[in-house]
């Protein structure tokens, strides 16, 4: 599709040609814009925007003055290049000048013989960059998930394209017209069937109570995600954006379940979207004993049993997340000292197992699964301990 020059950015050519043979013509022609053939807009630079434009100029035999002019338009003129992709062995520019106090510049262009060349423009230009957004529209029973991605263009650099190829820097080519000082939303890539586990985290360290004087936990929900060929991803990193998250609700529509900043996740990576605190799991954490014990002059080490009281109002069982931070556990007992703490479990606690994939030096993750409420709709109720003794303190 022949593309039309705007008027924010002009081509002249002027046309100065020696001839060895004869005498040089006299005085400058100047030649209208040619029209862009071919427009390729590089998007794969979080801080800058590479333009690549190809047009068909005639040239005269022996040396053009070629006059790349641009109004109103964030170009960089230091990263403005010009190359001749018709024999650019014998076509070749000589030299780059820059007129003072303009947003111009003149490529003198040698050429033995006149005729038509196509030349490539490439330039980085400003208020021309893109964004990310999801959708996501998990089936109903909640194990797997649609996930669509879309690039946001965003043209407020005062220059009109027309029909132009883009890349994100992954992900297939995209081709559409780009007009002046408009968005564009673009589907990149849509996956399938991609695997999903819906959490439930108890972590007072990171998201508090939800009722403190009853000591009742905040509970968020979360869909984890892997970015790999098994969770039904896997093909390049997911850029940061905004994520709109539905569920099918089993009746041929879907129900708007929340929205989450999604974060940069590379390949084999895990990407988590929140989708709001429960109200039907119920956890109540409590510090019931601390044991101060004297090891050598003045450190001590303390053993910390905490109990979880739990009940799981839903009719389907929960693996419910249990998380703590020992730092954070250790400011609660005694105060900031501004140490690492040091721990080990201690005996007689229920919860033992620590998920060492998920978990961290100052945060171990346990799993307990919760049974679902009884046929008498009341919730099933369950009670874990962990016993920690946190060590080497003064």
């Amino acid at each position: 599709m022949t593309l039309q020059p705007t008027s924010s950015q002009t081509l002249i050519l002027g046309l100065a040609a020696f001839v060895s043979a004869g005498p040089a013509l006299a005085g400058v022609k100047l030649i209208t814009l040619p029209a862009r053939e071919r427009v390729e807009i590089q998007l794969d630079n979080p801080h800058a925007t590479l333009v690549e434009e190809e047009r068909v100029v005639p040239l005269a035999r022996g040396v053009n003055d070629v006059v790349f002019k641009w109004a109103n338009t964030n170009i960089d003129k230091s990263s403005i290049q010009f190359r001749c992709l018709t024999d650019p062995g014998q076509i070749k520019v000589l030299s780059v000048s820059y007129p003072p106090g303009e947003n111009a510049l003149t490529w003198q262009v040698f050429t033995p013989r006149a005729g038509s060349a196509r030349v490539r423009i490439s330039y980085i230009i400003g208020q021309l960059d893109k964004s990310f957004a999801y959708r996501a529209i998990a089936a109903n029973d909640e194990k797997t998930l649609t996930l669509w991605q879309y690039l946001q263009l965003h043209n407020n650099s005062n220059e009109e394209f027309g029909e132009a190829g883009m890349w994100a820097g992954f992900g297939e080519r995209l081709e559409r017209p780009i007009g002046i000082n408009e968005t564009k939303r673009l589907l990149m890539s849509r996956f399938d069937d991609v695997r999903i586990q819906k959490t439930y985290t108890a972590d007072f360290a990171r998201y508090g109570y939800l009722d403190a004087g009853k000591r009742q936990l905040r509970i968020p929900m979360h869909y984890l995600i892997r970015n790999d060929a098994t969770g039904g991803l896997g093909r390049f990193p997911l850029m940061p954006g905004k994520v709109r998250i539905f569920q099918d609700d089993g009746q041929g529509t879907v129900a708007f379940l929340g929205e989450d900043w999604a974060p940069f996740t590379p390949r084999d990576d895990e990407m988590s979207l929140y989708l709001g605190v429960v109200k039907d799991v119920v956890v109540k954490r409590t510090i019931s004993d601390r044991k101060q014990t004297r090891r050598f002059g003045p450190v001590y080490e303390y053993e910390v049993l905490i109990k979880y009281e739990i009940e799981n109002f839903k009719d389907k069982p929960v693996v419910l997340d249990i998380a703590e931070s020992l730092s954070a556990l250790r400011n609660e007992i005694l105060g900031n000292t501004g140490r690492n703490v040091e721990w080990e479990l201690g005996p007689g606690g229920t919860l033992m197992e620590i998920d060492q994939e998920k978990s961290t030096a100052d945060r171990p993750v346990f799993h307990v699964v919760l049974p679902p409420r009884g046929d008498d709709q009341k919730a099933a109720k369950v009670q874990h301990t962990l016993n920690v003794v946190i060590k080497n303190e003064w």
